[in-house]
């Protein structure tokens, strides 16, 4: 069986050390575990890594420490991604102010992976992110990319005996 290739963008990294969310948290544990023993093959993104410099310098070693136990593939900054991503603000699916997140789903796109992770409910996880993507993708000629949580992932590969 072929592995899905798998976007995070940089909610899922900094929820692996999220003490205020401890559940989100535990689940995004969970599936770095799953990611480490190569269930699936992870794309991030220049994004993520521009992202994570806001964080404190303590978290910011922390989650860099995390992402050294993982394989993965570095999405680099590109037209294509910028115009790509102009197209979530053109059709108001995001505003402006959200272009990172329209950066991220544009990575995801472009490198044709089968799914977003992501915590952030007020941009992506929601249904007019969901259906936007559709609509953008269905203009440009790019694949649909869904859009999970973390917890959404796991409860694909429990054992419910």
């Amino acid at each position: 069986m072929k592995k899905l290739k798998l976007y995070l963008d940089t909610s899922v990294i900094s929820h692996l050390d999220q003490q205020d969310a401890f559940e989100k948290m535990q689940d995004t544990l969970k599936l770095w575990e799953e990611i480490k023993i190569g269930l699936y093959d992870i794309y991030l993104s220049y994004v993520d890594f521009e992202e994570l410099m806001e964080c404190s310098a303590e978290k910011r070693k922390t989650l860099a420490d995390f992402n050294a136990t993982i394989d993965y593939t570095l999405i680099e900054y590109s037209d294509e991604i910028n115009l790509l991503a102009g197209e979530f603000i053109k059709y108001d699916i995001l505003k402006q102010s959200s272009f990172d997140d329209a950066q991220h789903l544009a990575c995801a796109m472009i490198s044709e992976c089968n799914a977003v992770v992501s915590w952030n409910f007020k941009h992506m996880v929601n249904i007019k992110t969901i259906k936007g993507v559709r609509v953008v993708a269905a203009l440009t000629g790019y694949r649909d990319v869904p859009i999970y949580t973390p917890s959404m992932l796991l409860g694909g590969n429990e054992d419910d005996s």
